[in-house]
């Protein structure tokens, strides 16, 4: 990655120097430390002296800069640059102070299914850009809390692609050594990744159906269960149950969720439709509560005019007289 001659420095370059830690904490899961760069906080992922001999995750490091290049996107994280001339390496994005939807999901609970499909639709916007990416479509791989970012609106961002693929020709891939589950990020693997079967972006949409459940139900998938054993549950064919009453899946949220985590990967929906799916079930949740609005509304007015009858004397004796008449 290092070059010899400066021509060949390429323009994402950062110098070093500019980025100041002085008070750098760690953010998200803690990969990434936050940093000033000319005037504006920045999060930084580093490469540190002491893996760079190890050649997997150099390549991991140098795989996910290619990939940040290519990719801009309102809900997708915003790359910035990189410092790859000298140790230790880097990767600067924005920095997203609201955190990840772990936190958020874990200050909040259970979501209302309005705030959860709007959530949904952030997501699924990103991946969607990420799989119909040309000439070449990206995976993921990695979707879930932790990796999905919010911004200062309340929007969500899709962020952290160390373990993403480029789909060229041969439209699948398959993982280089077995699944190893590390945290609770394995909670959203597919089962073919698991199962080290080839797959394709279908393992994302996937992990996306276990995220939009959980903004639902308020707790991660199989959560009585250990982070290594579920991966082995959903190659099984087990799913997490839904608990949830039903008001809290309104007009076909559950049944998009159980078409996303279909065990055959061509029977889950692409994100394109996904996005079709969730926007026909904000509109019919926002046009039900308009009309609870104006029904209330009527109902207060309708309240205000009898009190103002039964208060007000002289509006009755008029009535009254009008009677006489």
């Amino acid at each position: 990655m290092h070059v010899k001659n400066l021509r060949e420095v390429p323009e994402y370059e950062i110098d070093p120097s500019e980025l100041d830690f002085s008070n750098s904490v760690q953010i998200t899961k803690g990969t990434f430390h936050m940093a000033t760069w000319r005037g504006v906080q920045v999060a930084v992922k580093r490469l540190d002296e002491d893996v760079i001999s190890d050649e997997d995750k150099v390549k991991a490091f140098r795989d996910e800069l290619a990939l940040l290049q290519k990719i801009r996107h309102p809900n997708v994280v915003q790359f910035l640059g990189a410092v790859t001339q000298s140790s230790p390496m880097m990767i600067v994005t924005e920095y997203l102070p609201k955190g990840d939807l772990r936190a958020f999901l874990k200050r909040k609970g259970a979501l209302k299914p309005l705030l959860a499909v709007t959530f949904g639709l952030d997501i699924a916007r990103g991946m969607n850009y990420l799989h119909e990416h040309k000439p070449e479509a990206i995976i993921h791989r990695d979707l879930e809390p932790s990796n999905i970012l919010r911004d200062d609106s309340g929007h969500l961002k899709v962020a952290d692609f160390g373990l993403s693929k480029l789909l060229n020709m041969t439209k699948s891939v398959r993982e280089d050594q077995p699944l190893v589950c590390e945290d609770n990020g394995c909670r959203y693997v597919a089962p073919e990744v698991f199962r080290n079967e080839e797959y394709d972006t279908k393992v994302d949409v996937f992990s996306f159906a276990l995220i939009l459940q959980e903004m639902i139900e308020g707790c991660m998938p199989f959560n009585t269960k250990p982070d290594s054993g579920v991966p082995k549950l959903y190659a099984a064919k087990e799913r997490p149950p839904f608990r949830a009453p039903m008001r809290h899946y309104p007009y076909g949220l559950k049944e998009l969720i159980v078409t996303c985590w279909s065990e055959n990967p061509a029977d889950r929906p692409t994100c394109r439709e996904i996005i079709e799916r969730l926007t026909y079930i904000r509109n019919h949740i926002t046009q039900k509560q308009h009309w609870k609005i104006r029904a209330l509304r009527c109902f207060q007015n309708i309240e205000a005019i009898w009190k103002d009858r039964s208060n007000n004397p002289s509006s009755r004796s008029t009535r009254s007289t009008s009677s006489n008449f």
